[in-house]
């Protein structure tokens, strides 16, 4: 099974991807992992991308996109993936779908999760009390949310207006969400 999850920080995104890609049996792939990889590797791709998050800025599309094509012609993803952080945007989106059909897939299913933004506005506060995290505050949280909401709807579009957006609700225990979320996988329905 090929698998996007998307979804606001603090949904519980990282934990539900770890637990539903070692229930399907495929590899959770986190853009996060692929760039401490690709730097750590000393990769072309990783020093270009550790130029930009020295400076602060977002690593570019392009870097990203060969990033994850590299990744994704790896063993372990050839039965199928769990895409963690990917794509952000409908541009990023596209590449994706043209690098899966060169190879004759596509994926099974966009999993939204949702959580409304009190709710992860105190789960994040309270990460960040527990981990010392004394720059995530209210405010920056609340506006991580806002740049999440502003970047993520057009692609939560491009994924409904193809048929593939599943949506699930990320409030809860972990093991009630994870079977939300495999209960609303297309296998599951089949």
């Amino acid at each position: 099974m090929r698998l996007v999850l998307v979804g606001p920080p603090g949904a519980g995104k990282g934990t539900q991807a770890q637990v539903v890609a070692a229930h399907l049996g495929v590899p959770h792939i986190s853009t996060g992992d692929i760039f401490r990889a690709n730097v750590a590797g000393g990769t072309d791709l990783g020093q270009q991308a550790q130029q930009f998050m020295d400076a602060g800025e977002l690593v570019p599309d392009s870097v990203t996109n060969a990033m994850v094509a590299d990744r994704l012609t790896h063993a372990d993803a050839a039965g199928g993936f769990l895409l963690d952080g990917y794509p952000r945007n409908p541009g990023q989106a596209e590449v994706l779908q043209e690098l899966l059909a060169r190879t004759d897939l596509e994926l099974d299913a966009v999993v939204e999760l949702v959580a409304d933004h009190e709710t992860v506005v105190q789960r994040l506060l309270e990460r960040a009390a527990k981990e010392g995290r004394a720059d995530d505050t209210e405010e920056v949280i609340r506006r991580r949310l806002d740049v999440y909401d502003e970047q993520t709807a057009p692609l939560v579009d491009f994924y409904r207006q193809r048929g593939l957006l599943r949506t699930v609700d990320g409030v809860g225990a972990v093991d009630e969400v994870s079977a939300r979320i495999i209960a609303a996988l297309p296998s599951a329905n089949a």
